[in-house]
């Protein structure tokens, strides 16, 4: 099988990962039993990932570091993420809100550790530097002057290379960072009371939600970093509306006869129209 035909499944098999964890969160509120449901789903499409990268050959370095570097962690990273929030949810005090938020603010402490220690490879990711990309992100191929993990030699060699874990992490605590915050605002408005959006969605649901997902397949939140849900949960609250199934209304956009973009189209010809209008004032 060509590379270009496995990234493309590959890429098919985590949108559909994706959507399979939205559905999850419709299902389950509870945070424990959502990251248990959530990492068996991650579970099986890596090992679907791995049986297909594993053997494979691929035709240059670049195929291989685009691999490495962009696809797996996007998988690794939901597996991390969804462990950590196990972890710490499963083990959180019962108490009040207080004590809640300084265990909330213990776990931005462990990240803000975590980023000092790995701050020279942190630079390099969010720097987008590609100069040591020939060495860390090729298998069997490493520079043993770099820091490296202290289990590089149980990874399995033919899906592993030196630093593609150290992407996902950084995704997985840039996403588990939301988390935590959120976590403790909502202990904040618990505590001072719920505020009114002074805002108020006044065009159609489905037009919001087909915004709103583009927007998401644009990663415009957070790099890419977040779920659809945790998204669509922020514009409920901050508009004050229920979008409701959110996943039937885009099945819906999607399979539109007129196209799935019907809103947008408004959107980007009103304010065209409006710009045309206003020439010269």
């Amino acid at each position: 099988m060509v590379t270009k035909t496995i990234f493309r499944k590959i890429t098919q098999m985590h949108d559909e990962l994706e959507l399979n964890i939205n559905e999850v969160y419709d299902d389950d509120k509870d945070m424990v039993k959502l990251a248990e449901k959530s990492l068996v789903l991650i579970d099986e499409a890596i090992r679907k990932v791995k049986e297909m990268i594993s053997p494979h050959k691929f035709e240059n370095k670049g195929e291989e570091i685009h691999f490495f570097k962009k696809l797996k962690p996007q998988f690794i990273s939901k597996f991390i993420y969804y462990c950590t929030i196990l972890d710490v949810e499963s083990h959180k005090p019962n108490a009040g809100s207080k004590a809640m938020k300084k265990y909330y603010e213990a776990e931005q402490e462990k990240l803000k550790k975590f980023y000092f220690e790995q701050s020279e490879f942190y630079s390099y990711y969010r720097r987008e530097a590609t100069y040591l990309d020939h060495k860390i992100f090729v298998r069997n191929s490493y520079d043993l002057k770099m820091k490296l993990s202290f289990g590089f030699y149980n990874f399995d060699t033919s899906f592993t290379t030196s630093h593609d874990h150290l992407i996902a992490r950084f995704m997985a605590s840039q996403h588990f960072d939301q988390y935590l915050k959120k976590q403790i605002e909502n202990l904040s408005d618990n505590v001072s009371g719920k505020m009114v959006s002074p805002l108020l969605w006044s065009a159609s649901k489905v037009g919001l939600i087909e915004l709103v997902y583009a927007l998401y397949h644009m990663r415009c939140f957070n790099g890419g970093n977040v779920e659809l849900s945790e998204v669509i949960k922020f514009v409920e609250k901050s508009l004050d509306t229920d979008l409701g199934n959110f996943h039937k209304t885009i099945f819906e956009i999607r399979n539109r006869k007129q196209g799935p973009t019907k809103f947008l189209n408004l959107v980007s010809e009103n304010l065209n129209r409006h710009f045309l209008n206003t020439e010269g004032e």
